[in-house]
C-alpha cells in the first residue's frame, strides 16, 4: 500500500511539534557512608542502559525539599544520575528562622564529608561512568558544591549558583572541576565584589571558570517559591546555562 505525502508530511510536523520524551524513574532512597556514619540522600537515573555521567545535588538552607527534588529529577530526564544529598537528615522547612537555625547548627566538617561521600557513591554505582561527575548547588548548597570540588580533584564540572565562595588560593588550587557560577547583581550575601574576585583568582591559577551575574537580580532569584526576589526570565536563562556547561562537560 502506498503511503500518503500529505499522510508523511504530517506525522513529521508532528514530530516536530510533539517530539517523544523519555522521563526517568522517581527516586529511591540510598544509604551511603560518610565519615564512618550512615546517610541517606534520593537517587534519581536516567532511562536506559549503559554508563551515564552523574550529578549531585546539593539544597539551599530549607534543606532537601520539592524544589530541589524537581531540579535532581529534571536531571535524571535529561540523562544524568542525581544524587541528591540530605544535610539535614530529613527535616525541612519553610520558616526562615527555622532554616538559619537549620544551617546555623550544621557540622560543617560533616556536611563537606557527606558531599565528598556523595561523588564517591555515585561514582561507584553500575551505571554510573565515574570519569563523569558533576555537582550542582543553590545558595547554602553551592557553598557546598564549591567545597566538593575544592575537596574532590576528580570532580569533573560544579555548578555554584549563588553560593559562598572559596577565598583562599591554597583552596582553589585544589579545583580541576570546570566552573559555572551564576550570581544575581544586587545580592547582598554573595556580593559580585566577590564573585569577581573569585573569578579573577581562578583566571590567575589557569582554572576554567565561566560566570554570569545577572545585573537586577538578588540572592536565589531562581526559586519560585523566593515570593520577592525570583525573577522568571533570568531563572530560565539560568537553567539554560547549566544544562548547556554541563551537556559539554559531562556528555560525551
Amino acid at each position: 500500500m502506498k503511503t500518503r505525502p500529505h499522510l508523511v508530511t504530517m506525522a513529521v510536523l508532528l514530530a516536530i511539534l510533539f517530539p517523544a520524551v523519555t522521563y526517568a524513574a522517581g527516586p529511591r532512597e540510598v544509604t551511603y557512608m560518610s565519615d564512618g556514619q550512615p546517610v541517606h540522600g534520593l537517587l534519581y537515573e536516567p532511562t536506559g542502559h549503559g554508563k551515564h555521567p552523574a550529578i549531585v545535588v546539593v539544597h539551599e538552607w530549607w534543606g532537601l525539599d520539592g524544589w530541589i527534588k524537581e531540579q535532581a529529577q529534571n536531571l535524571a530526564n535529561e540523562g544524568y544520575v542525581a544524587l541528591a544529598v540530605d544535610l539535614y537528615h530529613g527535616r525541612a522547612t519553610t520558616n526562615p528562622a527555622t532554616a538559619r537555625q537549620l544551617m546555623m547548627s550544621l557540622n560543617h566538617r560533616q556536611a563537606v564529608d557527606n558531599v565528598v561521600a556523595a561523588a564517591k557513591y555515585l561514582a561507584a554505582q553500575p551505571n554510573v561512568d565515574g570519569q563523569r561527575i558533576g555537582a550542582v548547588g543553590w545558595c547554602m548548597g553551592g557553598g557546598y558544591a564549591a567545597l566538593l570540588a575544592v575537596h574532590d580533584p576528580t570532580l569533573r564540572a560544579v555548578a555554584i549558583n549563588y553560593g559562598e565562595l572559596p577565598v583562599s588560593r591554597k583552596q582553589l588550587e585544589k579545583i580541576h572541576a570546570a566552573v559555572l557560577g551564576i550570581f544575581g547583581g544586587i545580592d547582598r550575601v554573595v556580593t559580585p565584589e566577590q564573585v569577581h574576585a573569585f573569578e579573577q583568582t581562578m583566571q590567575t591559577l589557569g582554572k576554567p571558570v565561566v560566570v554570569k551575574i545577572y545585573p537586577d537580580a538578588g540572592h536565589a532569584f531562581e526559586n519560585p517559591n523566593n515570593k520577592g526576589g525570583y525573577r522568571a526570565a533570568d531563572a530560565e536563562n539560568a537553567q539554560s546555562e547549566m544544562r548547556e556547561f554541563f551537556a559539554r562537560e559531562l556528555k560525551q
